[in-house]
């Protein structure tokens, strides 16, 4: 089981990386917000030789908009991952399933060899989402065991703790297959 991270504005930009394989950099959120520290985070994973992904935290509307948005600002590299984080948003809302999944759609269509994956906790994967669908693959945020979520759903990366970060699991054997996975788009 390989390990890593996700970071956004509230960690440095100079996160310890011992032991870890990839990081999910937070890039953008709705139509208006980057991660200030998204180069210096960036610059710091790709200079440990982890796989980078990074996420976009969606709001409701405006789908379209939001996808040219994140993708002008994640960085466009064959191998990187980019994600959808798919969640209650400041406001108590959160983006309908029709458009999680027209949003993942629209970012695989716009950087078709990149590897897009949706971000969601367990209860929304069992209790909001109806269509099960999540792009190249899941990672799935349930505070238990590593890498023993609470779903029958395939899994490609598990959050299974926030303390003192959100810490992470792939199931990929190696590095080398996750890196081969995520070229492979």
């Amino acid at each position: 089981m390989l390990h890593g991270i996700d970071v956004s504005a509230y960690q440095s930009s100079s996160y310890a990386t011992n032991g870890l394989s990839f990081v999910f950099i937070k890039a953008t959120e709705g139509r208006s917000y980057v991660n200030p520290r998204l180069a210096a985070q960036t610059k710091h994973a790709r200079d440990a030789g982890l796989v980078v992904g990074f996420y976009h935290f969606l709001w409701p509307g405006n789908l379209t908009a939001q996808a040219e948005y994140f993708l002008s600002h994640a960085p466009e590299r064959r191998g990187d991952l980019l994600a959808v984080d798919w969640e209650t948003t400041g406001d108590g809302t959160h983006a309908s399933n029709a458009e999680k999944d027209r949003f993942i759609r629209k970012l695989k269509e716009l950087r078709p060899d990149n590897r897009v994956v949706l971000y969601c906790n367990r209860h929304f994967w069992l209790n909001i989402d109806t269509t099960s669908y999540a792009g190249d693959g899941l990672w799935i945020a349930d505070y238990v065991t590593a890498g023993k979520p609470r779903i029958k759903a395939k899994w490609r990366f598990h959050q299974y703790t926030s303390e003192p970060h959100d810490k992470d699991v792939t199931d990929f054997a190696s590095k080398a297959a996750l890196k081969e996975w995520a070229t492979s788009a």
